[in-house]
């Protein structure tokens, strides 16, 4: 479960990581009385369970005079597809240095692996693609309750001694929270000392009720739908729409995109013998995702028949390029029926992603 911003920064201040002064409003509500306790200038932050919040508009600044109609005007919009329903009015800190930090499990190792940047804030994704070397990274056996001085030190060189507390009191949360990530973008330096600016923190929804956490998520209009019709269905930030049946088959697919260096804009599993309209549905769910360009139907027919495949593909007549590969039970009929409309196909999962990432090159 992710939780929201304002939910993560509860969790990180009990822990004694400081955190920007502010309040939550939710919709519906008026705006507290003496707002201008929190500062002249503030910024205004919608409260959604999506990622790029700041570049799709869901960030403001405002003064504390005007602040109301910052969050009016979030209350009208949409996130990504997300209404807004609250939205966290801090003081704007006076910035001296931003700062990355995130910790989450490396499967591989079996312990929980820390990753530090001295740059932070909504550009780190391109960082880590350009100059990979700027993120360093250090693992931490599960063992210890605090991560060891010569780690901290290894890891944020030269940056204050106060963010290598910070780092060590979020490994603390992340323990203390069956995290599954934990993460600050950007922790900050200011005149008055270093904060969380911003706040994620996921937890592993096996211990939700060990840590007293109630379900509380904004669903997007796709992940609604997807709900309905029984898809496995995650939203990325990526171009390329992948589906897929089974859940093996489907992140083997996402791997391969990531491997030719291309970007996943989602996860779509549709399960077992998915018919033509179950198809149909899942191509138009993709499809309706604004970043999508071109779209990877990638399946193997054992009880899913590649003809009711190739019918629900051709049925759902969307804009954007869809390459497929089909293989099973009525492969060729499939086949044949998609030939005949100019779909292209590809014999392996390896041709079909390299195909679908020159296509948004």
């Amino acid at each position: 479960m992710k939780l929201l911003e304002f939910e993560a920064k509860d969790v990180f201040a009990r822990e004694g990581i400081r955190i920007p002064k502010g309040v939550v409003v939710r919709k519906g509500e008026g705006l507290p009385p003496h707002l201008e306790e929190i500062g002249d200038r503030v910024v205004v932050k919608a409260q959604v369970d999506v990622g790029g919040r700041g570049k799709a508009g869901g960030v403001l600044m405002a003064d504390a005079g005007n602040a109301g109609e910052a969050v009016q005007h979030l209350f009208g919009a949409t996130i990504k597809g997300v209404p807004v329903n609250s939205v966290l009015i801090e003081e704007r800190l006076p910035i001296e240095h931003e700062y990355y930090v995130s910790i989450a499990i490396d499967r591989s190792k079996k312990e929980p692996v820390i990753l530090f940047a001295d740059t932070g804030g909504v550009n780190i994704e391109e960082t880590a693609k350009t100059n990979p070397d700027a993120i360093r990274t250090v693992a931490v056996s599960p063992l210890f309750a605090d991560v060891p001085a010569f780690l901290l030190r290894e890891l944020t060189g030269t940056a204050p001694a106060g963010v290598r507390d910070a780092v060590n009191r979020l490994y603390r949360v992340f323990c203390k929270n069956d995290a599954l990530l934990a993460e600050i973008n950007p922790l900050v330096t200011t005149p008055n000392g270093i904060y969380a600016a911003d706040a994620k923190l996921i937890i592993d929804d096996n211990s939700l009720a060990r840590q007293g956490i109630a379900v509380n998520r904004d669903l997007t209009e796709r992940e609604k739908e997807a709900e309905k019709h029984g898809f496995s269905y995650v939203e990325l930030e990526g171009e390329i729409g992948v589906i897929g049946n089974g859940a093996g088959l489907t992140m083997a697919t996402l791997d391969l995109i990531d491997h030719f260096r291309g970007r996943a804009a989602n996860f779509l599993d549709v399960g077992g013998g998915a018919d033509q309209e179950r198809v149909k549905h899942a191509v138009r769910l993709v499809a309706g995702m604004p970043s999508v360009r071109v779209i990877i139907v990638n399946l193997l027919g054992g009880i899913t028949r590649c003809d009711e495949v190739a019918r629900g593909i051709i049925e759902a007549g969307v804009s954007q390029e869809v390459i497929v590969r089909l293989a099973g039970t009525n492969e060729e009929e499939g086949r044949r029926l998609l030939a005949e409309k100019g779909y292209r196909m590809l014999g392996s999962m390896d041709e079909t992603v390299r195909a679908a990432v020159e296509a948004t090159a």
